[in-house]
């Protein structure tokens, strides 16, 4: 059923699911725990921590994001003694000619790099601010082409600074591309689209707060687990797939503005009340659920920040000193940095 429903579902107009002409993808992974039972023990294992092992055995998703939409692509887990880039190669199969893949400093590994280019889709990744790049030649705008392994790249260093009420914050990134041409694809336009990365962190956010509520799985056993999973996914991607349609009849609403919460509780009160389970001979594109949805849009996507804390603590005890938990309107500032010549 997954495989029967997991596509894009942005059209060439959608806005954020395409640039230049390709569809803006994304690719990360997460954690989620599972119930603490033999049967689960047998596959899936506990993280280490400072203060002995976790409560719950865990395991490790791996999904590919449409951007515009959120909808997932595929998706590949197992258990997370395999890191990121183990499970990575599995979602390859999904990737095409017409695709940019947006890539952490995870994913940004030589071998991982040069599968994706195999596949005919670009690649835009960050690096480690550590990893050294060797300068093969300098281009216009600041960005200087260089090897990846065997893939030619260019590379892109700059310093992003966030400005708010409270003051500033600056912070290096070098992110790497396969799109060369710098005449066609800018430096600056590139480091604007490589924000478009985190719309896979909200994706994780409405998987596993929204629905999930931040609950344990409930199978005890790994092929129920493997069950429970697909069933979460399949809802998921069936809700975002709502979202999508419902705005794509409105061409001047972005889905970012679709609410995902009304789209879930939408779809549970129909099910509660049965209401419409014998359908219609007209195919009505935008249901309840879109008609909802578009009665109560979320203003314009304004730019916030907010600390970066720990929600579920090891320890059991307060952390020192004051937690900031506001989020702040902030401005963007780009500065791309002049590396040196060969």
């Amino acid at each position: 059923m997954f495989d029967l429903l997991r596509g894009p579902a942005a059209g060439i107009g959608t806005p954020g699911g395409w640039w230049r002409g390709l569809l803006v993808c994304a690719i990360d992974g997460t954690l989620m725990s599972v119930p603490d039972s033999e049967g689960n023990l047998t596959v899936f294992t506990k993280h280490r921590c400072n203060n002995g092992g976790a409560g719950y055995p865990a395991l490790r998703l791996l999904v590919l994001v449409s951007c515009g939409t959120r909808t997932l692509l595929d998706a590949v887990f197992g258990p997370p003694s395999d890191g990121e880039t183990v499970h990575a190669p599995r979602l390859l199969r999904s990737l095409r000619k017409g695709m940019i893949v947006l890539l952490d400093r995870n994913f940004t590994a030589q071998a991982l790099v040069t599968a994706i280019a195999r596949t005919g889709a670009q690649v835009l990744g960050r690096v480690k601010n550590s990893r050294r790049l060797v300068c093969l030649r300098r281009l216009p705008g600041g960005s200087f082409l260089s090897m990846c392994g065997t893939v030619p790249v260019r590379v892109i260093d700059c310093e992003i600074t966030l400005t708010t009420v409270t003051g500033r914050s600056t912070a290096g990134y070098c992110l790497i591309t396969t799109l060369t041409d710098h005449h066609t694809h800018p430096a600056a336009d590139l480091i604007t689209l490589y924000h478009q990365r985190w719309e896979i962190e909200t994706a994780y956010l409405e998987i596993k707060s929204t629905i999930l509520g931040g609950r344990v799985l409930r199978a005890r056993t790994p092929a129920g687990t493997d069950q429970e999973v697909y069933a979460l996914l399949v809802t998921y991607q069936v809700l975002r797939l709502a979202m999508a349609d419902a705005a794509s009849t409105r061409p001047d609403v972005d889905p970012d503005r679709a609410s995902f919460s009304i789209a879930l509780n939408t779809a549970r009160d129909l099910v509660i009340q049965a209401t419409g389970i014998i359908a219609d001979t007209v195919i009505d594109l935008v249901g309840t659920i879109g008609r909802r949805i578009l009665a109560d849009l979320m203003p314009d996507r304004c730019i916030r920040t907010r600390p970066r804390v720990v929600k579920r603590a090891i320890s059991k005890y307060n952390p020192k000193g004051t937690v900031d938990r506001t989020s702040y309107k902030a401005t963007i500032s780009i500065n791309i940095l002049t590396t040196p010549g060969p």
